[in-house]
């Protein structure tokens, strides 16, 4: 089995990322904000979905398709930038609004739902090179059946995202509600997110394949 120290430490990582603003998070506050706990709860059940597929391309080594052909790599990162540009302009353009700020959309249903958060995920880039660059790190053929380690591990990283989303799914509308009777937070908060989302936006487009 995985040594507990090692195991403590792809944790910490496993945390570090989710706690990192993205796209997942966005979608999530969004979608809860908009239409409820109930809604943002179904979006996350697609979110955590999506890191099923994440695992399993890991853990049969289909993942590593992206390092071996440049242009499968670069299909998906180019879509991920342009995800990510997308949530910016939204933020930053004339009108926009925050995730945070309280709107009335027409309500979808939960298969849309559910679909949108796998699709979030699921075009992230970081979240297949995640499990490609940090995922085997701490998996060592010495410590048993790869496949069962590489389970354990994803396993682990599933929990820790569906806990945290999990907290920002049910404290959304609180936060919403803070924004709300200050407007000033509210529009340096829109421009924060839109500057950092299209800051990452660039950068996964100019960066290199490692």
């Amino acid at each position: 089995m995985i040594p507990l120290h090692d195991w403590l430490l792809f944790a910490a990582a496993a945390l570090g990322m989710v706690l990192s603003p993205g796209p997942n998070m966005m979608y999530l506050l969004s979608r809860s904000i908009c239409q409820g706990r109930k809604a943002g709860f179904i979006s996350l059940l697609g979110v955590v979905t999506a890191f099923l597929l994440h695992l399993f391309c890991a853990s049969v080594g289909l993942t590593a398709v992206f390092v071996a052909v440049p242009f499968a790599y670069s299909a998906l990162k180019y879509a991920g930038a342009a995800y990510l540009l997308w949530l910016a302009w939204q933020a930053l353009k004339p009108g926009g609004t925050s995730p945070f700020a309280p709107r009335q959309l027409e309500p979808d249903p939960p298969a849309k739902l559910f679909r949108m958060g796998f699709l979030t995920n699921a075009l992230n880039p970081k979240a297949a090179m995640l499990y490609l660059s940090i995922l085997p790190q701490f998996v060592h053929p010495e410590n048993g059946h790869v496949f069962l380690q590489s389970l354990l591990l994803g396993v682990t990283q599933m929990i820790i995202s569906f806990t945290v989303n999990f907290g920002i799914v049910l404290t959304a509308g609180t936060v919403a509600a803070f924004f709300a009777t200050r407007p000033r937070w509210l529009r340096t908060q829109r421009w924060l997110m839109g500057g950092v989302l299209g800051t990452l936006a660039v950068r996964l487009a100019l960066e290199d394949r490692r």
